[in-house]
């Protein structure tokens, strides 16, 4: 498997050939819409019109470019990291898939971000006295193996060493993550902490870090861009999935946070 190359700015992956299972939200959405059509005969019409309407919109990108704009940080350049005698690099996990041989592998997303983290892991040896990589990932997926230890061969190809990779394969969300990671660093005097992760991710990653006094460098591996056309695209679709299932986290995590639960 040929690696991703991410150089000076993050990779767009709106052009790339890639496999995302949908979650819940637009299944959920589109189940509401045919509740409401059994339910309320009258406005069968309109509401049928509605549910076209809104899922053409979403399909063909003009919705889905907003909420990438909404749930992607503005500053999508890769700014070089700063390293530091210590630095540790954390890579977030973005969950697995089976290929064609029914193998376990890392969704294309997460290829480029272990692509960035090794890039900067061997960057910061040049520098550094001390560099680790930190993969954080459990298996909410419940397949074969967790995230971590499934990204894990991927880095020891790149020349990561086993001994300077820290595996955390216990986290099943996005706060487990920086709950777990936390942990972790905090029993280590590490100078610099560098968070790689997808440009969709990284604004709730932040939010969830520093809830637990975490504030490490963001580096986006790479961003998604909604194609905007006329005829209906399932990238477009799967990008609004995305966007939607990291907005709603970025809200629960304020109303959380106001209830005190967070």
């Amino acid at each position: 498997m040929q690696p991703l190359r991410c150089n000076s700015k993050p990779v767009d992956l709106s052009r790339k050939t890639y496999v995302t299972p949908f979650k819940l939200i637009l299944f959920t959405l589109l189940a509401l819409f045919f509740a409401a059509i059994v339910r309320w005969k009258r406005a069968r019409g309109p509401l049928a019109l509605c549910a076209v309407a809104l899922f053409w919109l979403l399909a063909a990108g003009w919705l889905t470019a907003p909420l990438l704009d909404l749930a992607q940080p503005r500053q999508q350049s890769a700014a070089p990291a700063t390293f530091a005698p210590r630095t540790a690099i954390i890579l977030l996990g973005g969950g697995t898939i089976y290929d064609d041989d029914n193998v376990l592998v890392p969704p294309r997303d997460v290829l480029t971000r272990i692509e960035v983290s090794a890039e900067n892991y061997a960057a910061c040896k040049r520098t550094a006295a001390t560099c680790q990589v930190i993969v954080s990932g459990g298996n909410p997926q419940r397949h074969r193996s967790t995230e971590a230890d499934t990204y894990l061969p991927y880095l020891l190809r790149r020349r990561v060493p086993r001994a300077d990779i820290v595996l955390e394969n216990s986290s099943r969300t996005t706060y487990e993550n920086a709950r777990n990671v936390s942990a972790i660093v905090g029993q280590s005097r590490y100078d610099a902490l560098i968070l790689v992760t997808s440009a969709y991710q990284m604004r709730r990653a932040l939010l969830d870090f520093h809830r637990f006094g975490v504030v490490p460098q963001p580096l986006i591996s790479s961003a998604r861009h909604a194609r905007v056309g006329v005829l209906p695209r399932y990238d477009n679709l799967v990008n609004a999935e995305l966007a939607l299932h990291e907005l709603i986290g970025i809200a629960q995590f304020h109303v959380y946070r106001a209830i005190g639960w967070f």
